[in-house]
């Protein structure tokens, strides 16, 4: 059968056909997920697919977007598991040098061993449609994923997130996704996340939700305004945003506080709009907005403000488990954009926020939520407390996924989720700090070789004695974009800071 024949005869994307062999492969999890996932001999086949199917518009605006997909290469550790499989697809073809770079941090697998149960296969598109819409329209591609697959029974699909096309993509490879199902996407708007910490009885921030345009926006901005009517700014957001870039900041200075506020908040809005993502005016946003939907909130100003995130993953057995927990490093126009992240979070307030993102887990759990998932709040100090109130749900793996894979994979360490902190083997706590933003024009004067080579010659490269060190990611954004990720490990959060700013003027020297 031709590739396009063999096209034809698969359910057409979101039929019903399509939609209950999805559910059908999708039972095939809980009994997989008990042969396989708790025993590191049993074969499996893992499928990769790294891309970050988001809107397009607001992806075209992060710098050297599909180097993003290299972030998931620390999944190739899982290569560490000596019968496991993994196909990785990519959109471009990935140098050499990065696959190496990866599979030489495995402990106790030779690099051989490791590499011949990988699959490598690329689009050949480096354009703004997604990595999975990419696959789906080349035929072949598809047939050579579905040829490295081995035994299907004993695959599963493994993405950054969760479409309508990641659903038709594990029903024509016939493995089911181990992923929230794309029919749940809603409970991670801004909107449906709100409505979830609603049901969790979870503090959240004041504002409103399921706003359909800027009109809507301007009823909203006025209402809270009048609830608050010391309130500076509010922050309004895309229904789907990522890293910060559909928010934007509204400033009130001047606003009126009677009858007249609507109209005033009308005509002020184009000029006092700032939005998060470069380069995109009042007007661009304000069409987003009416395409999506999306909320409004008030911005917390306090002296003392934190941004942390809880990682969670609920089981195909439906159970929770908490992963983590995060200080996000936030920066940008408006502080809103995430650039890294510190692990683990304050001590302050660690506890607290894991109970809550408990709570909102539980919920979810009960509307049928599946695998990986993050919950982000804003924690204040007031006097001698910490308050906290969350802010959005991320139905999907994200910028602290990676990072945590690194220190989890590299020392064969375990979180604790009673302190909050990660140990060794050898029972001593590892913190790092992290960052997928160290950007500096003068690093496009390096190769990928290259940053090995400076690590080593300054003593930063990961060293498995010490259970310490730096390791690098988005490694093929650096000679084009001047951009890299640096995952730093060390025994505290400020031996981990201290190692981060030693790698960056180790980076100045060498391009000097």
């Amino acid at each position: 059968m031709s590739a396009a024949t063999q096209n034809d005869a698969y359910p057409e994307p979101g039929s019903a056909g399509e939609l209950a062999g999805f559910a059908e492969l999708q039972r095939r999890l809980p009994p997989l997920f008990d042969r396989v996932f708790a025993d590191r001999l049993a074969p499996r086949t893992i499928v990769v697919v790294p891309g970050l199917s988001l809107d397009a518009e607001l992806l075209a605006r992060v710098e050297g977007f599909t180097h993003y997909e290299e972030r998931q290469l620390t999944m190739l550790m899982l290569l560490k598991l000596p019968n496991t499989r993994m196909v990785f697809l990519t959109s471009a073809p990935l140098d050499a040098s990065i696959v190496d770079y990866y599979l030489q941090l495995l402990p106790g697998i030779p690099h051989e061993h490791a590499r011949a149960r990988l699959t490598l296969l690329a689009a050949h598109d480096t354009s703004t449609v997604s990595l999975t819409r990419k696959i789906l329209e080349r035929p072949r591609l598809l047939g050579r994923v579905r040829s490295a697959l081995g035994d299907a029974q004993l695959a599963h699909l493994s993405c950054f997130n969760a479409t309508a096309d990641e659903r038709t993509l594990a029903v024509r490879l016939g493995i089911p996704l181990y992923a929230c199902d794309p029919a749940l996407l809603y409970l991670g708007t801004k909107s449906g996340s709100r409505s979830v910490f609603r049901e969790a009885g979870v503090a959240m921030v004041d504002g409103a939700e399921h706003l359909r345009d800027m009109r809507d926006a301007v009823t909203a901005l006025a209402a809270l305004k009048r609830r608050q009517p010391s309130l500076k700014r509010a922050v309004i957001k895309l229904e789907e945003g990522a890293s910060g870039e559909g928010n934007c900041i509204f400033d009130y200075s001047g606003a009126p506080l009677r009858s007249e506020l609507e109209s005033w908040l009308a005509a002020q809005l184009p000029d006092r709009l700032q939005p998060e993502a470069a380069g995109m005016g009042c007007e661009r946003y304000a069409a987003k907005f009416a395409e999506r939907g999306g909320v409004v909130e008030a911005w917390i100003d306090a002296e003392e403000k934190h941004s942390p995130s809880v990682q969670l993953r609920i089981t195909p057995r439906g159970i929770i488990e908490t992963i983590s927990s995060h200080d996000q490093v936030l920066g940008g126009t408006t502080g809103q954009c995430y650039l890294g992240a510190r692990f683990p979070a304050m001590e302050n307030y660690r506890g607290a926020v894991c109970k809550s993102a408990l709570r909102i887990a539980a919920v979810l759990r009960a509307k049928g939520v599946l695998g990986r998932f993050g919950v982000d709040f804003v924690c204040v100090r007031e006097g001698s407390a910490w308050r906290h109130y969350a802010i959005e749900i991320n139905l999907r793996k994200g910028g602290t996924t990676h990072t945590f894979q690194t220190l989890q994979y590299l020392t064969d360490g375990r979180y604790n989720a009673d302190s909050g902190l990660f140990f060794i083997p050898q029972g001593e706590a590892r913190c790092y700090y992290a960052t997928d933003n160290l950007v500096k024009a003068p690093y496009r004067r390096l190769t990928p070789p290259d940053l090995i080579d400076v690590a080593i010659e300054h003593n930063l490269h990961f060293d498995r004695t010490t259970q310490q060190g730096v390791t690098f990611n988005l490694i093929g954004a650096v000679a084009e974009f001047g951009k890299l990720g640096v995952v730093s490990i060390a025994r505290s959060p400020a031996e981990a800071e201290t190692l981060y700013h030693r790698t960056v003027r180790a980076l100045d020297a060498a391009c000097a």
